[in-house]
């Protein structure tokens, strides 16, 4: 069941998204409402897990993780058991920042952040090495011209 969000909610949830370091006063000046109500507000969006957590964005440039890849991956073993272990080995590696399985010809797809292509072809080795993969086809993103996080409300 989804979660009733009214015009409030979706106020805080917009400013949380552009700047979650703001103080939930701020937030409450801005929205014309009690701090109070923002409290309560943000509580129970985090309770109900429609806020999952609060992060920074860091720029993987200046942390050395310039290069972006996305990894095709096709399978012939469609087994819980399989899928288990892909994702216990996904989980269990760091430069793989997002993992998702697919609808269509290609059964999951990774985001991977990483220095260079030998270190694609070091993740690629330690993600072969866990388990067993059909097929694997990789993209490296030339240039990155939007990146968000905000969801439109």
């Amino acid at each position: 069941m989804l979660p009733k969000l009214d015009p409030t909610d979706r106020a805080i949830l917009a400013a949380l998204q552009s700047d979650a370091s703001q103080s939930l006063d701020s937030i409450a000046e801005r929205l014309n409402v009690s701090l109070n109500t923002v409290w309560r507000r943000v509580r129970r969006l985090e309770t109900e897990a429609v806020i999952e957590k609060r992060v920074a964005l860091i720029d993987n440039e200046k942390i050395g993780l310039p290069l972006t890849a996305f990894v095709q991956i096709r399978t012939d073993n469609h087994s819980e058991e399989w899928a288990s272990d892909l994702t216990a080995a996904v989980n269990a590696i760091p430069e793989i920042v997002e993992f998702y399985r697919l609808a269509g010809d290609v059964d999951y797809i990774l985001k991977m952040m990483i220095a260079s292509v030998a270190d694609y072809d070091r993740v690629y080795q330690q993600l072969i090495s866990r388990v067993q993969i059909y097929n694997v086809s990789a993209s490296f993103a030339m240039e990155k011209l939007k990146f968000t996080t905000e969801l439109p409300l």
